[in-house]
């Protein structure tokens, strides 16, 4: 028998998961959702064929996993709805950035088996990369329902330590937003320099697609990869001693300290 996943909240990641799952060939009929906003529903009616609910109440008993893919400042409320009727024999899978799974528990009941997981946004092609953590209530099999669903939308990696989920949270969490703004920006300056919007767009797009598809698949580093595109003397090398110039490095990290310590915010707000 196929697990049953029931989706709390329906929004891009959510429904992303949810059609990794069915391109995985999971059944609809072991698929539920439920999900207040009706917009929402409506575009995972459209997409999947799947009939949602705006209420907790419906959540169906023979539930295997819980996905809560709902904002993290909504995610108490959430579990405090569900607590009432917690089975642990459920596992609760949490794709809120910055809640803790002793947080959840404290919601949800110590006894609860709860994956907490930080997909991002490339898992809408099935490109994503994601990192999980389990307590210690989660068995081996619901490990590998946690890996399923995660791995339908991409890579799918577990985490020892739940203190370094901040840090993927940083990283990769956030980190196609990094690259979306590098790409607009070389779009920018192409145009600056006298390019058509369009040859700048597709260009800057091709470039960011080659060089990370390269990356993946070379058995050389990026900095050996770099270093292969940066003649002594040439264009290459004055365009990156100018990001040099600009601390380059330092900005990247102080960045991602940031979205870190902004993901530890978030968990704190959510005890207040």
């Amino acid at each position: 028998m196929p697990a049953i996943y029931t989706f709390i909240g329906a929004g891009n990641m959510g429904r992303a998961l949810i059609g990794g799952l069915l391109a995985a060939g999971h059944p609809t009929a072991a698929i539920q959702v439920v999900e207040p906003d009706a917009a929402a529903r409506s575009a995972c009616r459209d997409a999947f064929g799947l009939d949602s609910s705006a209420h907790l109440a419906a959540l169906r008993a023979d539930t295997d996993v819980v996905v809560l893919a709902v904002k993290p400042q909504q995610i108490q409320a959430v579990a405090a709805a569900l607590a009432a009727g917690a089975d642990h024999h459920t596992l609760y899978l949490s794709i809120a950035a910055g809640i803790t799974t002793g947080q959840l528990a404290s919601w949800l009941g110590q006894r609860s088996a709860i994956v907490r997981a930080m997909p991002n946004m490339p898992a809408l092609i099935g490109a994503g990369a994601a990192a999980l953590y389990a307590n210690t209530h989660v068995s081996p099999d619901q490990r590998e329902q946690a890996t399923q669903l995660l791995g339908a939308v991409g890579l799918a990696s577990w985490l020892d330590d739940e203190a370094l989920m901040d840090a993927v949270t940083a990283l990769s969490g956030s980190g196609p937003a990094y690259f979306f703004q590098f790409i607009e920006h070389l779009e920018t300056a192409g145009m600056e320099l006298g390019l058509t919007p369009a040859l700048a767009r597709s260009l800057a797009l091709e470039t960011a697609y080659g060089s990370s598809r390269l990356a993946r698949e070379s058995a050389l580093s990026p900095a050996t990869l770099r270093q292969q595109v940066t003649s002594p003397g040439g264009t290459t090398e004055r365009a990156l001693a100018t990001f040099a110039a600009g601390d380059f490095p330092g900005l990247v990290s102080r960045a991602l300290h940031a979205a870190r310590d902004r993901a530890v915010e978030l968990a704190q707000q959510a005890d207040r």
